[in-house]
This record gives C-alpha cells, sequence and structure tokens, in this order.
C-alpha cells in the first residue's frame, strides 16, 4: 500500500452526519449499544479469575508442574495477542458487527470446551481459543463504542467498558466461592460459567447495526443515514437524502490517504508513529504487571498464607479465593473512580499517577514478605496496586488507541496496540511460576514495581 498526503476534502454532507453523532443526547439505543459491544473487558477479568482460581483446583488431577501451570495462562494470553491482531484488522476491512458475532460465538465455544477438557493438552488448547476470542473481542468493542457515542460522553463510557473487567473478576470469585466449598471438580462449573455469560452477547449482536462511522468511511453512505435516522428521527427525510447524494463517497479524516485495505505500515508512517508507540509501549509494561499479579493473587495469596496443611486443596483455594475478592474489590472501586477522574483530568496525568501508585503498592507487598507477611500492609499494598492500576493506566490504556487513529485504522491501531501489550502479558504468566519457584516472591515483587515505573 502506498499512502498519499493529499487527503480529500471533507464532504459537507459527512460534516453534518457526524456532527449529529456527536451531539446526539444518550439514549437507551446508545446504552443498549454499549453493553453489547463490552463482551471483551467482561470476560477478560471472567478468564483471567477463573484460570487462577482453577489452576490449584488442577494440580493434582491433571498432574500440573510449574512450567505447565505457566503454559495454561500464558495460552490464553498468547490467545490474546493472535485475536487482536486478527480481529482489528478484519474489523477494519469487513466492519465491526461480524467480528463482535464471531467472537461472542468464540467466547461460547470456547467456554464449553474448557468445562468438558479431560487432560491438561487440552486445557491449554482450549485457554489459546478462548484467549482468542476475549483478545479479539476487546479492540472490536473498544472501537464500536466511541463510533456511536455522543463527543461527550467517549471517554466515560470507555472507562465503563473497563469498569467491567474487575466486576467480572468479582462475580467469578462470587460464583467460586458459592461453587468451590467441599467440591474439588467445582472448575468445570467455573469454566461453564464462561459459555453462560456468552451466551447472551451471542445471541444479542445478531440485531447490532454496522458502525455508522465505519459505513461512512467504506461509501455505504445510505445505510450509515439510515442506520443514523434512529438516533435522529426528526431529521430521517434531511439524512435521505444526504445518504442519496453522497453516493459512494467516502469520509476519512486522516493525516494521510489510507486506501480500503489498510496495511500494518501504516501505524508506523510518520504521521502515526508517535502515537504508535505512546499507546504500546505502556500498556506492554502495565499488562506484564498486572496479569503476573492478577492472574496468580490466589496463588500468591495462597504462598503467603499459613493455612494448615492438613487442609483439602478445595478449601485452601477456598479461602484464597475469598482473601482474592476482598482484595480485588479495589479494582472496580478503582474502576468507577476512573469514570469521573479520567474526564476531568485527562488520560496521560491519570496514566503517570497510576503508574506511580502501582509501583508503591507492589513495593508494600515487598515490605509485607520482610515482615513476615504483615496482614496490614498486605491489604494496603494490594489495595493501592488495585486501586491506582484501575484508575489510571488500566482504564487510559484502553481508551487511548481508538483517540490516536481515525475509524479507516481505528480497530487496526487498538488491535495492534492490545496484541503488543499482551505479549507482555503472556511473558508475566508464563514466567510467573518458575521464577515464584527459584527467585521467591519477594524478587517478584520487585520486578514488577520495577515495570510499573518503567511505565
Amino acid at each position: 500500500m502506498k499512502e498519499e498526503h493529499a487527503v480529500a476534502k471533507i464532504h459537507p454532507h459527512h460534516q453534518a452526519m457526524a456532527g449529529i453523532l456527536d451531539q446526539a443526547p444518550l439514549s437507551a439505543r446508545h446504552y443498549r449499544l454499549w453493553l453489547l459491544a463490552t463482551a471483551g473487558p467482561l470476560l477478560s477479568g471472567v478468564s483471567m479469575m477463573v484460570l487462577g482460581i482453577s489452576l490449584p483446583l488442577l494440580r493434582a488431577p491433571f498432574h500440573l508442574s510449574p512450567s505447565s501451570t505457566g503454559l495454561a495462562a500464558a495460552s490464553l494470553m498468547g490467545g490474546t495477542v493472535i485475536g487482536a491482531l486478527l480481529s482489528g484488522h478484519l474489523a477494519d476491512r469487513f466492519g465491526r458487527r461480524p467480528l463482535l458475532i464471531a467472537n461472542a460465538l468464540g467466547l461460547l465455544l470456547a467456554g464449553i470446551w474448557l468445562s468438558l477438557t479431560p487432560n491438561t493438552s487440552l486445557l491449554i488448547l482450549g485457554e489459546l481459543v478462548l484467549g482468542v476470542a476475549v483478545g479479539g473481542d476487546c479492540p472490536v468493542g473498544s472501537s464500536y463504542i466511541p463510533e456511536f457515542m455522543p463527543q461527550n460522553h467517549r471517554g466515560r463510557m470507555l472507562a465503563a467498558s473497563m469498569a467491567l473487567q474487575p466486576l467480572g473478576m468479582l462475580l467469578s470469585a462470587g460464583i467460586a466461592l458459592l461453587l468451590m466449598h467441599g467440591n474439588g471438580a467445582a472448575w468445570r462449573w467455573l469454566m461453564a460459567w464462561q459459555a453462560a455469560l456468552a451466551l447472551p452477547y451471542f445471541l444479542g449482536r445478531w440485531r447490532l447495526p454496522e458502525s455508522i462511522r465505519w459505513l461512512m468511511a467504506h461509501g455505504r453512505n445510505q445505510v450509515a443515514s439510515a442506520e443514523l435516522a434512529r438516533f435522529a428521527p426528526q431529521r430521517s427525510k434531511e439524512l435521505q437524502r444526504m445518504g442519496r447524494e453522497l453516493g459512494n463517497r467516502t469520509h476519512t479524516v486522516s493525516k494521510i490517504q489510507i486506501t480500503p485495505k489498510p496495511a500494518w505500515g501504516v501505524l508506523f508512517s510518520e504521521e502515526y508513529r508517535r502515537r504508535t508507540w505512546l499507546v504500546t509501549l505502556p500498556w506492554f509494561l502495565m499488562d506484564m504487571a498486572t496479569y503476573g499479579i492478577g492472574l496468580f493473587t490466589p496463588l500468591l495469596l495462597a504462598s503467603m498464607s499459613v493455612l494448615p496443611e492438613s487442609l483439602p486443596a478445595c478449601q485452601k483455594d477456598w479461602i484464597n479465593t475469598l482473601h482474592t475478592a476482598e482484595v480485588d474489590f479495589l479494582l472496580l472501586a478503582g474502576a468507577l473512580t476512573a469514570l469521573w477522574l479520567v474526564p476531568r483530568f485527562g488520560r496521560m496525568q491519570m496514566q503517570i499517577q497510576g503508574f506511580l501508585g502501582m509501583a508503591l503498592g507492589l513495593l508494600l507487598l515487598w515490605g509485607a514478605t520482610t515482615a513476615h507477611w504483615s496482614f496490614f500492609l498486605l491489604f494496603l499494598g494490594f489495595a493501592l496496586y488495585n486501586f491506582t492500576m484501575t484508575v489510571g493506566p488500566n482504564a487510559t490504556t484502553f481508551i487511548l488507541p481508538t483517540e490516536m487513529y481515525p475509524t479507516q485504522v481505528r480497530a487496526l491501531g487498538s488491535g495492534f496496540a492490545a496484541a503488543f501489550a499482551k505479549i507482555g502479558a503472556t511473558l508475566a504468566v508464563f514466567l510467573l511460576p518458575i521464577l515464584q519457584r527459584d527467585l521467591g516472591v519477594e524478587m517478584l515483587l520487585l520486578g514488577m514495581a520495577l515495570l510499573s515505573l518503567l511505565g
């Protein structure tokens, strides 16, 4: 692909249609579209918590070693890399709606597969498929949401999407607490819980409209005007006329002319290169710390606990899951706070302050190790880490890619940033059980604090 620097002037009708989208009052239709586009963040939290809770229960029946434990977790994260790259690229070419439906189907089938898996190999393969669907849904959903939302509500609605990630974690922890007490096979029901959550998304997405901005960007103006009339019915006749007069004229606001089949190189063109590094590197470092700590919180708490060795594995896991839910509650509190702070103070300011808070929280956790697992420091460290992570980097790294690229490559850019970040997450979750065994928890916590400072 060759990009040209002479960009066609925006047609007044396209300006008018974009203005109607930007200024439309927030309605029940907006909330419905938002809800159906948020499977990725919700199932991301659910899948991470479910696997983290299930791994201790699977050690005995599946004979899991530290390396196979890390491989199972890395398969989930590695799948998100594949899914984000593929779905982002395909969503820019073929539309948001087909990929939203396909990813929901993948989430549903992967959940069923994992609930029936008989051995470690199929567990790892099932987590890979689940990761592809979760990773693919995030960039498509994060592109779809701002392309419908009124201008003044985009940042808040995207931050609200990320609030579903900790909500999914807490819901899964609650379900686990109900299922696990004295039940060593509860992990199968936890895996099935993922499929149960994916089913309404799969059914509901069949009725989703295609993104109006994507339709305009691909010259399908009559379809775009018909969909837009649902948000502004009083201007229906005017919009029909605009659609007819526009014909197949494409709408673009990019700095360079992008063909209908954009290549990866556009993300590293002179015009977008700095933006690409801005949205990828901090997210990469955050995910290394976040998924390394988040996925293995039950395992880390288990290594810090002084539970009697005589307790059955399922009872130990139940107690550690309860403690995980207690500290993870701060994830939801941070995500809800981000709804107010991020629009008020800006993306970059909240990202920087959040990384500093993450580092301080991890240092407090390290301090708890030297104080023989002081409960106060332990709780304070997890609380500060979880709160500042979700109020800052977790929200802003999700929002920034959608705001840095034009419609033609928005999903491509979001997918690349998410995939690059999940490479870091994959490395972290694969290496963490091995490093925990070889170096100890104390050195791991210092390493995660360093990653947060680098972010």
